[in-house]
């Protein structure tokens, strides 16, 4: 993709965004220091959760952008019924949505957020996933296995689990994963 002499900050510490940013072919640099706190008001539409979130970990970037730099910022939303599934705060919590999730469909909802100095444009896609029925031993095999208390639901389809434990899914796997390289892509090409 030609940036157009643009420079993309991926304001990210997730290693999952940055392989997926890398294997669009786009070069960046990563710089995940904001002053945000992720918070929302309860009477948020839950659709609209991870956009806010994603613009204001953008709004909270350290630094004024220079002229050449495009930052791209991104959220993930677990949504089962009407609970909202962050990351968990630890291996118990993480326990407890996994069974939550198990042998249900839910939906995954990741927002995005391009920024320069003029300019914000922020989107979000929806995924629905559908988990077999988990025994105990899986979910707790996985959580201690693959410590995955940096992800919205508890979980990354890409590994173990989702290899042994989602039959269907209906949308794109990477909104899932966490960053909808479409939708990037997409914002992109609007910016350039």
């Amino acid at each position: 993709m030609d940036l157009h002499g643009k420079r993309i900050i991926l304001g990210s510490g997730s290693p999952r965004r940055r392989e997926l940013l890398s294997s669009m072919g786009i070069d960046f640099t990563v710089d995940a220091e904001t002053s945000f706190i992720e918070s929302f008001d309860p009477a948020t539409p839950h659709a609209e959760i991870p956009l806010r979130l994603a613009e204001g970990k953008s709004r909270g970037f350290h630094r004024a952008l220079a002229e050449d730099e495009i930052l791209i910022t991104s959220d993930t939303l677990v949504l089962c019924d009407d609970a909202i599934l962050g990351k968990p705060r630890d291996r118990e919590d993480a326990i407890r949505m996994l069974r939550l999730l198990s042998g249900r469909r839910h939906e995954v909802i990741t927002g995005v957020c391009l920024r320069d100095r003029r300019r914000v444009l922020t989107a979000a896609d929806t995924a629905e996933v559908w988990f077999k029925d988990l025994t105990d031993a899986e979910i707790i095999h996985y959580v201690d296995q693959y410590q995955p208390l940096d992800k919205a639901g508890a979980y990354g389809i890409q590994e173990w689990i989702g290899y042994i434990g989602i039959p269907r899914i209906a949308g794109s796997f990477y909104t899932i994963m966490g960053f909808p390289t479409h939708l990037v892509y997409d914002l992109l090409c609007r910016f350039l």
